[in-house]
């Protein structure tokens, strides 16, 4: 399912990222204290009176040089008419209209997409006049709000939900494998599509970005079905904004969020960069059952620890991800290419399996027996019982007298004794403490 995208536009210094960071919560803290996860918060996940949606933070993405600053807004603006169904266009009732605003206006206004006008910094009854001025714009009703107080957000959040369209079915049935690639452009992406299919079905160049749109491929092997969902590059040619790094992480989150396995392509010739982090991060972060496929391996000097070598590289550079299997191969040469969907149906039946509440119990009893939980402040947490209670991924509910003190390094301890014991390869667990209510 693929939730509908909101974005924020709007000149800097507007407060883009507040609002963001007030829309999304806690939600990405939820990874952000772990080991070695590198993260961005250009796109996050929020729901609004039940309705899930993505929101894209446009502020997040720059251009370097002098006098930039309305360019920089222009691309952001294309950018969110591009991948947005409505558009949160912020404005400043300190500064009140500039000319900056009245050009993102036009340029919105063409878009015929549905624009919801905020106006940020109105902190006080004095300041509400300010927000007349804005009607001009010619959006209807702008909002009036404050990101550092936090007035008005739920006023604006009503407007915008109401404006998205429902989530939609991709129309695979539910035995069909999603398998989204994913990683910087020029890994070969297109070429494993291609090598999947045994015919080139995609154009393949060595030109990084060349591919330009995802592109679904659906096939079938050994009775099992698949679709490939292809980022290609996860870049648009003939944009300037092509080249930062996070907008073609940004274009891989809408194939993330529709998959059930996603491929990290790796470049086996160049090695690990931080932007491989990033990307790896977002299919982390949406729970999604990964695989590290270390492409162009057929190119590398290799002796016998070369391997070892470089999954001990991944595994320190992706602590967050120690979980996900890596695969070798050559997407040119076919080598090792019959190791790769095996392993994409065992992480897939990994992803959704369902472990029944007793044997979960027996599991955590006896971790609990070989190391007990700690105490906080004389407070001795007291684990009552365990439940999955979803899959895609496996999600896990503790049930203890106190959620304040189950540390996280307990938490991964448990989540390690349930790993050894039901396997879990190639996907997250998530694990979270509930308070055990009287009545239960």
């Amino acid at each position: 399912m693929a939730r509908p995208v909101i974005a924020i536009v709007g000149r800097p210094n507007v407060g883009k990222s507040t609002i963001f960071n007030r829309v999304i919560g806690d939600r990405l803290a939820i990874v952000e204290d772990k080991p070695g996860i590198t993260r961005d918060r250009l796109y996050g996940a929020g729901e609004w009176n039940g309705k899930p949606f993505s929101i894209i933070d446009t502020g997040g993405i720059e251009i370097d040089g002098e006098d930039e600053i309305m360019k920089s807004v222009r691309m952001q603006a294309e950018l969110a008419i591009e991948e947005a169904d409505v558009i949160l266009f912020m404005v400043d009732a300190k500064s009140g209209l500039t000319h900056a605003d009245d050009e993102v206006a036009q340029m919105l206004f063409r878009s015929r997409k549905p624009v919801v006008v905020a106006v940020n910094k109105v902190d006080n009854q004095s300041r509400m006049d300010e927000v007349y001025e804005f009607y001009g714009l010619g959006f209807g009703q702008p909002i009036a709000i404050s990101g550092s107080h936090g007035l008005g957000i739920g006023d604006l959040l009503d407007a915008a939900v109401e404006l998205l369209p429902d989530l939609t079915d991709d129309g695979y049935d539910e035995d069909v494998i999603r398998v989204a690639l994913i990683g910087r452009p020029n890994v070969g992406k297109s070429s494993l599509v291609n090598a999947l299919l045994g015919e080139d079905r995609v154009i393949v160049s060595n030109v990084a970005g060349t591919t330009r749109d995802a592109i679904d491929t659906p096939f079938e092997r050994d009775g099992q079905r698949y679709v490939l969902i292809d980022t290609a590059g996860m870049r648009k040619r003939g944009k300037v904004y092509e080249s930062t790094e996070k907008y073609s992480v940004m274009r891989a989150m809408k194939a993330i969020e529709r998959a059930d396995v996603v491929l990290v392509l790796i470049n086996g010739e160049e090695g690990i960069i931080e932007q491989d982090k990033h990307i790896a991060g977002y299919a982390h972060e949406a729970g999604k059952a990964s695989i590290f496929v270390v492409n162009k391996w057929d190119v590398v000097d290799k002796d016998e620890k070369t391997m070892q070598q470089f999954t001990t590289s991944i595994r320190d550079h992706f602590l967050f991800m120690s979980y996900a299997p890596v695969v070798y191969l050559s997407a040119l040469t076919k080598q090792r290419l019959q190791k790769l969907l095996p392993v994409v149906n065992h992480v897939s039946e990994q992803h959704a399996m369902r472990i029944q509440t007793h044997l979960l119990n027996d599991v955590i009893s006896d971790a609990v027996a070989i190391n007990p939980p700690p105490s906080d402040k004389g407070k001795r947490l007291r684990i009552n019982y365990v439940t999955q209670v979803a899959t895609k991924p496996p999600t896990i509910v503790v049930f203890v007298n106190d959620p304040e003190i189950m540390h996280f390094s307990y938490e991964r301890y448990l989540e390690n004794k349930i790993r050894a014991a039901f396997d879990f390869e190639g996907t997250p667990i998530r694990i979270f403490s509930r308070r055990k209510s009287e009545e239960d």
